[in-house]
């Protein structure tokens, strides 16, 4: 038996964001990864997360979605509390091991792992650079990326799709507009 591939068209950012793509824009409508289990199970395999694909995780997972949607679409005054309340349920471990410093991530409750990982992930992020969590410029995409250009100016979650929408727009309105 085969895995079910993966039909999103941006995947590899950070674990947050990448579970905020788990709903982009096809043909003009939104399509949803995590609307049952199969595709909370792709999104789990893809992050390489290992818990259980069932109803729990998926209720957990939607809720640690949204609460990441708003505050990176929204505001972090007014979306905290819903990431605090994501976190709460989850803690972190320091360790020492051979490697060195370590931390385990320790959950109330293991449904909210794959929810609590990714509030946690966004952490990390806007300690990191929180000017590189960026939406797609493209007026009709609603994914969002991590910028790790060496100078910080990427625009579209991908050059390939959206960038070059974005380009064959433009040179259609000067070719128009000449006429």
């Amino acid at each position: 038996m085969s895995a079910t591939p993966d039909p999103r068209p941006l995947t590899g950012e950070p674990v947050s964001l990448d579970l905020l793509n788990t709903r982009w824009m096809h043909e003009g409508a939104v399509r949803d990864l995590l609307t049952d289990t199969k595709g909370l199970a792709v999104w789990l395999r893809g992050n390489r997360l290992d818990f259980p694909a069932d109803e729990t995780v998926l209720r957990h997972t939607l809720q640690a979605r949204d609460a990441l949607h708003a505050v990176v679409d929204g505001s972090l005054a007014e979306g905290s509390a819903g990431v605090d309340t994501v976190l709460a349920h989850g803690r972190v471990r320091v360790t020492l091991t051979a490697q060195g410093p370590g931390e385990i991530p320790e959950f109330s409750d293991p449904s909210w792992g794959p929810g609590w990982l990714a509030a946690r992930d966004y952490l990390e992020l806007l300690d990191t650079a929180p000017d590189r969590i960026r939406g797609c410029a493209h007026e009709s995409c609603i994914l969002h990326f991590f910028d790790t250009s060496r100078n910080g100016t990427r625009r579209w979650c991908s050059m390939a799709a959206c960038g070059n929408r974005a380009k064959a727009s433009r040179h259609y309105a000067r070719q128009t507009k000449g006429d």
